[in-house]
């Protein structure tokens, strides 16, 4: 069918209403920090790979210059009018901003001679048009050093964009990160990387048609850029709050903040500028326990601990605060009550849920009751355009409590589809749930219209009228969603109904990505691809030696699993490479004779076959995988 958008119903016009009356949209002081500084513009704003196909657009969100339409929340279209500001800013004489050009933000830092960039966006091509609009208004300035914040893609997979692999190999360029970066950064990818790219597309909604009815912003930034995901590994590893490092006459202070926002992440306090760089720890929104496209869950516990940590350590001098996302703000008094506000909001959700978790609620239940203090619900940077309330609560009792909510009902029940099969039947036949359903959705209880259609649709996925009234109900609710994220997945799942499978837009387990894993790494990440029943028969054993780091493995594959260890073993093993830690990802690949391992740099003794039994008993992720069908 048609992916064509249906007009907002009176229901969310309604409901739009109302939040425009509620909150305090006269207070236009974050319009005049998000434009304060600036320089100079890319126009057009559009960033195109090697082959000339577009990965970065900003120009496509002008429809954001006037008032909302009926079919956004206004909460969220005046974050997305925020968050689509562009350009080079100055946020203070010797740091400079540019917003606009990806997801995040990239900052540069003026030392005596060149600069340290604090970030490098996501795509190796928004990185290099950063730093290309950087230096047509601030000059050529070399790079001195790069600091990556944390280890999230948007903050470090366009490097390769400001420096080259030579500049850091050869001393020239130092490259900071905190301690359990490459770990975090490189498992996150590739682990579950598949499943968490799949959902990325859903999340940033990078597939949907720009526009009043469709794709709007993320809350965090507008979406993801589409270009090549890079990463060079630091060369000097922060490990201690209060470290230090001077770098072209600047110095950094940092503080450590481990599983807040990321589990490897820092904050950094430039002195001489009185400015703190908050990484991804305070945003102007909620932030994300746990994000849509999956993640570890986060700690709001520590996170708030932190913040505490960094009023603490840096609030009685910092004249302003900027981020990885969003805009700066400025003074004394106003940084430290945006720092509180931040604190208070993640402080206060734990607190309060974990509150009613030991009254008995479950995750779904504590969702609906929590409401946030008046002074934290009127404040425009604790709204929840990317973490909400709502998932967040849900997040915080799966991090104490799990999946089970205690009821025995919950612990042993059928699979989506084997439910709605029988759910559809309870409920007299499709067609007596979609009559039943069309009342609610004229209703406007588009929650229960999405929970019942749903068993329609994974009951029987070939049913038209089931499939249109399902993407009906997903773009009423999106239309009326303030967190970007909602929207997003509302409209994408909408899209994906009436259209057909959109894929993933964007791969973060790139080559430069997949090189940084350790041998240990890669070990695991082909363990997870066994297809266990595949193997149960199978039982072989490969030695992996490096030469460059004088180590050696013994990998075996026995009762459907793959193992190793680096301990002494018995006996010899089937097969022997013999190779590199850099060579050693081309094993990933599938390569199963002698002819394929020498040419990949991989000296092979043994029964190479072993090889290609490996390899047949591989089952690999799907990144076009059903979401809203089974």
């Amino acid at each position: 069918m048609p992916n064509t958008p249906k007009p907002v119903s009176a229901q969310i016009i309604a409901q739009n209403q109302e939040m425009l009356a509620r909150l305090p949209f006269a207070d236009r002081q974050d319009f005049a920090d998000a434009t304060r500084g600036l320089i100079g513009r890319r126009d057009p704003n559009a960033v195109r790979d090697a082959d000339g196909t577009v990965v970065w657009d900003n120009d496509t969100y002008a429809f954001l210059d006037s008032e909302a339409p009926d079919s956004v929340n206004p909460s969220l279209w005046r974050q997305s009018q925020l968050a689509a500001v562009e350009g080079l800013f100055e946020v203070v004489p010797g740091i400079y901003q540019v917003r606009g050009m990806d997801l995040s933000n990239t900052s540069f830092v003026e030392g005596d001679e060149g600069v340290i960039v604090i970030d490098t966006l996501l795509s190796e091509e928004t990185g290099r048009a950063a730093l290309e609009l950087y230096r047509a208004h601030r000059g050529d300035r070399p790079v001195k050093a790069i600091v990556y914040t944390h280890s999230h893609a948007d903050h470090f997979g366009g490097v390769r964009g400001f420096v080259s692999e030579e500049d850091v190999t050869s001393g020239k360029v130092k490259i900071f990160a905190p301690e359990g970066f490459l770990e975090h950064s490189v498992a996150e990818n590739v682990y579950a990387g598949t499943a968490m790219s799949r959902r990325a597309a859903y999340m940033y909604g990078a597939a949907l048609a720009r526009g009043p009815q469709g794709q709007v912003g993320a809350g965090l930034g507008q979406t993801v850029s589409t270009g090549t995901v890079t990463l060079l590994p630091p060369t000097d590893i922060i490990t201690t709050t209060g470290q230090t490092a001077d770098v072209d006459g600047v110095r950094m202070v940092f503080q450590m903040a481990p599983d807040t926002e990321a589990p490897s992440e820092m904050l950094i306090y430039l002195p001489q500028f009185k400015a703190l760089c908050a990484a991804e720890d305070a945003t102007h929104n909620f932030h994300n326990v746990l994000t849509l496209r999956g993640a570890v869950v986060r700690d709001p516990h520590s996170w708030a601990k932190y913040l505490t940590e960094t009023i603490d350590l840096f609030g009685g001098e910092v004249e302003v605060v900027f981020a990885s996302h969003h805009w700066p703000t400025w003074d004394n008094e106003r940084v430290v009550e945006f720092l509180r506000a931040q604190r208070d909001l993640y402080a206060y959700v734990h607190d309060q849920t974990l509150r009613l978790l030991n009254k008995g609620y479950t995750g779904p239940e504590i969702a609906e009751q929590i409401e946030l203090p008046p002074v934290l619900e009127q404040n425009w940077s604790t709204r929840g355009y990317y973490g909400s309330v709502s998932h967040n609560v849900k997040a915080i009792y799966q991090r104490y409590l799990g999946w089970f909510d205690g009821n025995p009902a919950s612990l042993w029940e059928h699979t989506p589809v084997e439910q709605s099969k029988r759910y559809v039947e309870f409920m007299g036949g499709a067609q007596a749930v979609l009559d039943k359903a069309k009342d609610s959705f004229d209703d406007g209880d588009y929650r229960w219209v999405a929970q019942v259609v749903n068993h329609v649709v994974f009951a029987d996925p070939d049913n038209a009228a089931a499939r249109e009234l399902l993407a009906d109900a997903y773009e009423q609710l999106g239309y009326g969603a303030e967190n970007g994220t909602w929207r997003n997945f509302y409209l994408s799942g909408a899209t994906e109904l009436r259209a057909g499978q959109f894929g993933t837009p964007t791969q973060t387990a790139a080559p430069d990505v997949v090189a940084q894993l350790t041998p240990t790494m890669l070990f695991d990440a082909i363990a997870v691809q066994i297809n266990g029943p595949a193997a149960w028969d199978e039982d072989l054993s490969i030695d992996v030696v490096l030469t460059d780091l004088d180590e050696r493995y013994r990998l075996y594959l026995k009762h459907g699993v793959l193992t190793y260890s680096s301990a002494a073993q018995r006996g010899s093993a089937d097969l022997v490479l013999t190779t590199t830690k850099a060579a050693l990802p081309a094993l990933a690949g599938g390569l199963s004779d002698a002819g394929q391992l020498a040419a990949a740099g991989i000296d092979a003794e043994g029964d190479t076959g072993v090889l290609a039994r490996l390899a047949a008993v591989l089952d690999p992720g799907d990144s076009d995988f059903a979401i809203v069908t089974p």
